[in-house]
């Protein structure tokens, strides 16, 4: 077998976090960051997200692409928006023929925490010590590396 790679994406209009992971008989850690947006107009923003996906799927070639689900914010203008940014980030995935998986946040926690209402401290904590990384993570990243790590676990 191959060893298969995983992007995990934590969408946001503002910061999108992105971790790829790889596997075969264990994972590993390949890389994570954050594609951040400018200020600007909405189009722009989304084709930053779009333009950005794409050159990762470029160079890193996964075979699957794990994304957080959107919960529904108090403010309906929040949600309507972050939908159009994960919006831009699925179509990029779906453009290049790519396994797209989707998890809610309780789903991503419990995956790698163990329990649903972990804080950004304990994901962080913990992908970190299941990926063996020294160096620091941002949230966003580290929250994209546990949906990829999810997405491991679950269905792999």
């Amino acid at each position: 077998m191959n060893s298969k790679v995983i992007l995990g994406v934590d969408p946001g209009l503002r910061k999108t976090g992105f971790g790829l992971i790889e596997f075969k008989k264990k994972v590993n850690y390949i890389d994570s960051g954050v594609i951040v947006t400018a200020q600007g107009a909405l189009p722009t923003k989304i084709k930053t997200l779009f333009i950005n996906m794409l050159e990762i799927i470029k160079e890193y070639k996964p075979n699957f692409v794990s994304f957080e689900k959107v919960f529904i914010n108090i403010n309906p203008n929040s949600s309507l928006l972050l939908g159009q940014a994960r919006g831009a980030l699925i179509a990029s995935a779906v453009s290049k023929n790519l396994n797209i998986f989707e998890y809610t946040a309780l789903q991503v926690k419990k995956s790698v925490v163990g329990k649903g209402h972990a804080n950004k401290q304990q994901v962080k904590l913990m992908v970190t010590n299941i990926l063996n990384i020294d160096s620091l993570l941002t949230d966003d990243s580290a929250d994209a590396l546990a949906t990829a790590l999810c997405c491991y676990f679950r269905e792999f």
